[in-house]
């Protein structure tokens, strides 16, 4: 399973992908604003330098002729530029016509698998299911992932499942048993997939034997 970093903090993307572990960005409005020091489209080039990856530049259009147009101006700014559009029915007219012009596009704001399936079907790249908003209102944002998944592979869809809205380390875990193509999480969650707590105290214990080990040495020299 591909992992994809849902961030546009530069600094952030710079240190996973160092890590050799990011096979793409997904940014979006609100990912945006945190950080929006420079324009949209000067961010995207940067990100598109640090990364030969996906790159999902989102629409603020509401009208089908409006997403088309940004569509097709993130689409000039880098080769992996992914146009991301919501799921609405002028977003599916969007995604169908781009499509015809050879612009990937990525779905978002899915909460159903047959939301998915019509992305799928107007010619969608990635299909992005939103899990953790769905488990916000009680319902399995999972058993969305494992629909859509079996759906796209079942039917050998031409598109890819990304695992959204990612709050939690068991949220890539089970993306990956459930079948998605990539999951999208802040850096925040890759960290913590990092890190566990024996892991630490065993590098700690290691370092601390070995320093022992050396002083011991040392002093047997002295004497």
């Amino acid at each position: 399973m591909k992992l994809f970093l849902d961030t546009a903090d530069v600094a952030e993307i710079r240190t996973a992908v160092r890590w050799g572990v990011i096979d793409g960005v997904t940014t979006n409005p609100t990912l945006y604003a945190k950080v929006g020091k420079t324009s949209y489209d000067e961010l995207l080039v940067e990100i598109c330098g640090i990364t030969s990856g996906p790159v999902s530049a989102e629409v603020i259009a509401d009208d089908a002729d409006g997403m088309v147009a940004e569509g097709r101006h993130f689409a000039r700014l880098a080769p992996n530029i992914v146009v991301k559009i919501p799921m609405c029915e002028p977003g599916l007219e969007a995604i169908s016509r781009l499509a015809e012009e050879g612009i990937r596009t990525n779905c978002t704001l899915i909460f159903t698998a047959n939301q998915g399936l019509l992305a799928a079907k107007a010619g969608a790249s990635f299909l992005s299911p939103f899990v953790g908003r769905l488990d916000d209102v009680n319902e399995d944002g999972m058993m969305v992932i494992r629909e859509l998944s079996d759906i796209v592979n079942l039917h050998d869809l031409d598109a890819e499942v990304i695992t959204a809205s990612v709050r939690h380390p068991r949220h890539v875990t089970d993306a990956a048993l459930a079948g998605a193509h990539i999951a999208t999480l802040p850096f925040k969650v890759l960290q913590q997939m990092v890190h566990h707590p024996l892991t630490d105290r065993g590098i700690a214990q290691f370092k601390a034997d070995w320093a022992k080990v050396q002083a011991e040495l040392a002093e047997a020299k002295k004497g």
